[in-house]
């Protein structure tokens, strides 16, 4: 099971909307939000790191959604090993790889 911290901004006048469908994507909760900046705190559960990356894009895809980054993550139990970054990690042509090089050695 791993578990994750997202952070969410979506524009204040847009917040119950996006809020709305986080709440209905399985296995997210918000937990805070702030109106006035559209800032919206969110925990994930997913069973592994491909569902949990999948969750994340899933979100940056919502309309009305500016932002989505991972601020926090957890791995309770998960036993697949990695030889190298997991293709959903690695860097896709013309973005930024999602772990940052110093975490990467």
């Amino acid at each position: 099971m791993n578990l994750s911290g997202i952070l969410v901004v979506a524009k204040p006048e847009w917040l119950d909307t996006v809020i709305a469908e986080l709440k209905a994507l399985p296995g997210l909760e918000v937990h805070q939000t702030e109106p006035d900046t559209g800032r919206i705190v969110v925990v994930q559960e997913a069973p592994d790191i491909r569902a949990e990356m999948a969750a994340l894009r899933a979100i940056k895809a919502l309309p009305h959604v500016v932002l989505a980054e991972m601020v926090y993550h957890y791995i309770a139990e998960d036993e697949q090993v990695f030889d190298e970054l997991p293709p959903e990690l690695q860097a896709q042509e013309g973005e930024a790889c999602a772990i940052p090089s110093y975490l990467q050695d």
